[in-house]
């Protein structure tokens, strides 16, 4: 039996750009994967309330992946009435692997006075210092605050991320890194939600062959849990050490140029 493509995306830096977070110049891709009908699943570190705008501005109705792996929304029908979830809320489905906002909250409290680090979360921040950081607008912001699984930090060098990853650990938490945060979570990654949504399309829709994309490391968990991993390019060049991941494919650009070709040779036959 033929395996059914499924392709799982970042946005932030994959997807959108890391600057403008525009798409446009994916769109050529993006046409085709609607034209093919393969599905496209976000799996992202944005909040629900933000993919869900994502998934309008891009025409998308399938499942998709928020906060680092923290739940996973399935369109209510999308595998039919047998299909089994944590919740049902909003018209989805959902599949539950984070812990919740409020204990990681209290948590990044203590990891705070442990470390004696200035740390601040989303929580912390009001919308303007949220916009500044992001680069969003007011209203983008606003939904970048929704959170329920995972709690975006900034307030840590790099040298000293590693006080911060005991402390975290030593409360049964993890530290990830995106494009422009940290992220505090509980016991989710990508890769999770990825391979739990993959065994929903095939109990309901027969075998699959998976394609992800990404950019930063809270995207690795993600590239090991597919069969095709594709690292996409950082806007200075360079890219994450991902060279352990096997059958690891390099975008030949950044962001959505780099995400643009990449998807057009899967879909040719090339990847």
């Amino acid at each position: 039996m033929k395996r059914r493509l499924i392709v799982y995306s970042d946005l932030d830096g994959t997807l959108l750009d890391h600057r403008t977070y525009s798409f446009e110049p994916a769109r050529p891709a993006l046409d085709a994967l609607l034209e093919a009908g393969i599905p496209l699943v976000f799996c992202t570190s944005k909040t629900r309330l933000e993919t869900e705008h994502w998934r309008r501005a891009l025409a998308n109705v399938h499942p998709f992946i928020v906060e680092n792996g923290g739940a996973a929304f399935v369109p209510e029908g999308y595998f039919g009435p047998e299909a089994r979830f944590d919740k049902r809320a909003g018209g989805f489905g959902v599949l539950e692997f984070g812990r919740p906002y409020s204990e990681l909250r209290r948590a990044l409290e203590r990891i705070r006075a442990a470390t004696g680090l200035p740390l601040r979360g989303f929580g912390d921040m009001t919308v303007e210092e949220i916009a500044e950081h992001a680069g969003f607008t007011r209203q983008d912001a606003e939904r970048a605050m929704m959170r329920e699984y995972d709690e975006p930090f900034i307030g840590v060098e790099e040298g000293l991320l590693p006080r911060v990853v005991r402390e975290a650990e030593a409360l049964g938490l993890q530290i990830v890194s995106g494009g422009r945060f940290h992220h505090l979570v509980g016991g989710n990654d990508k890769g999770r939600a990825v391979r739990a949504l993959r065994s929903l399309y095939e109990e309901n829709r027969g075998p699959v062959r998976t394609v992800g994309l990404g950019d930063s490391a809270n995207d690795l968990p993600m590239l090991q849990a597919v069969d095709v991993p594709i690292l996409v390019r950082k806007p200075d060049g360079g890219r994450l050490d991902a060279t352990h991941l096997p059958g690891l494919v390099v975008a030949p650009y950044a962001g959505p140029d780099g995400w643009r070709e990449a998807v057009l040779r899967v879909l040719g036959g090339v990847i």
